[in-house]
């Protein structure tokens, strides 16, 4: 790897850290409201089976949602609705339970979202998404 790719990790982690600990607390007393860009992704964890709330940017397509992965696929609340196949989103105000996550690149997901997030989202770099669908 070269360094330029080992600076980029370690920026990316660096901030991946700040959000975990400092952003996403703030964040949550925002996220998933009707006027608010973020919403709130609920699952429990893999192991403890503890209920978890991380905010999340997640964009409502068709029957389901696609949320970017800036930090890759393994994070943990990522691994935690992977592992249980469902989770539960509030965006805007309107709470979601949905099934079936899956991983997509971007070439899947960038033209279902609207051109603005989608132009933001080929900027920031991000190259996988994880779609989930509404539960029947």
């Amino acid at each position: 790897m070269s360094t330029m790719s080992n600076n980029s990790a370690s920026v990316r982690d660096a901030v991946r850290k700040l959000n975990k600990y400092v952003t996403n607390p703030i964040m949550m007393h925002l996220a998933g409201r009707k006027y608010w860009y973020a919403s709130v992704i609920t699952h429990a964890g893999r192991r403890s089976g503890t209920v978890y709330r991380t905010p999340v940017v997640a964009d409502r397509v068709g029957h389901g949602f696609l949320i970017p992965l800036p930090y890759g696929t393994h994070v943990d609340w990522l691994q935690n609705v992977l592992a249980a196949g469902s989770a539960t989103i509030r965006s805007h105000g309107v709470t979601y339970n949905v099934v079936g996550p899956e991983i997509v690149d971007a070439a899947t997901a960038l033209p279902q979202l609207d051109p603005r997030h989608a132009r933001s989202f080929q900027r920031f770099g991000i190259e996988r998404f994880v779609a989930l669908h509404d539960a029947p």
